[in-house]
């Protein structure tokens, strides 16, 4: 028989002493964590009650407090300028200049010119979906508007609109192949999201969720898709779009 006496209460569930009751919640009152890489025993509280006070502010009303509309404001601004300044600029270059122009196309092929104007546009809509994903910052969205700007002044250089091969052909003339190149691979990137943005909302839509093509409606898989499409309209714009603008 034990040296320290117990009792028992009305049920017949042992009721400890005083000592064993001290120690016993002195131990269960600690929980192992790891303090800097080493195992250590900490004290936890067993409150009843909660000591957070229950509150009525929601997410939405967090993040309402936390929107600066100066700040958006000005960003707003800034883009509808990324948009407008630097196009103006490259059509009064091209107006204008259009020999300057002509003189930084020149060392590369339409090909090398095409693919540069699809990495500056596509850049450009990488930050924009990173400016979407990582909301917090505002690093994405200041990158957006630099590579914004420069799409714009590649498109102003070389007259970007419908049927501009007219106008590049009046501007530039014979050496329109080039500025008819870097229009090719800003409508690439335009076209390619276009299309990927209709199939991966078809997919959404068609697509239940406990399907097992569920699985290409994941991130990663829409992020491979996207690539997918760009890549593709990438290679069309290089052997059917320069092909087909040399004959016109």
């Amino acid at each position: 028989m034990s040296d320290t006496t117990r009792g028992r209460d009305g049920h017949g569930n042992t009721i400890p002493d005083a000592e064993e009751s001290s120690d016993d919640r002195r131990l269960s009152n600690q929980a192992t964590e790891i303090i800097a890489g080493k195992v250590e025993q900490v004290p936890v509280s067993k409150h009843p009650v909660s000591t957070i006070p229950e509150t009525d502010v929601s997410w939405a009303d967090i993040q309402r407090s936390r929107f600066n509309p100066w700040a958006w404001g000005t960003y707003v601004v800034l883009v509808l300028l990324a948009i407008v300044l630097p196009y103006w600029v490259g059509r009064k270059l091209a107006l204008n200049h259009a020999s300057v122009v002509l003189r930084v196309l020149s060392p590369f092929t339409p090909q090398g010119i095409t693919f540069i104007s699809w990495m500056v546009s596509m850049v450009g809509l990488a930050f924009l979906g990173l400016a979407l994903v990582e909301s917090s910052t505002w690093l994405w969205r200041h990158l957006f508007v630099f590579a914004l700007a420069v799409e714009q002044l590649f498109a102003g250089a070389c007259v970007l609109k419908f049927n501009f091969w007219y106008s590049t052909r009046v501007i530039y003339a014979e050496a329109s192949a080039l500025p008819n190149a870097a229009n090719l691979g800003i409508l690439a990137v335009i076209i390619g999201a276009g299309v990927f943005a209709v199939v991966y909302v078809g997919l959404l839509v068609a697509i239940r969720p406990d399907s097992t093509l569920n699985v290409f409606t994941h991130s990663w898989a829409a992020f491979l898709m996207f690539f997918f499409f760009e890549a593709v309209a990438l290679l069309l714009a290089i052997f059917v779009g320069i092909p087909a603008l040399s004959s016109v």
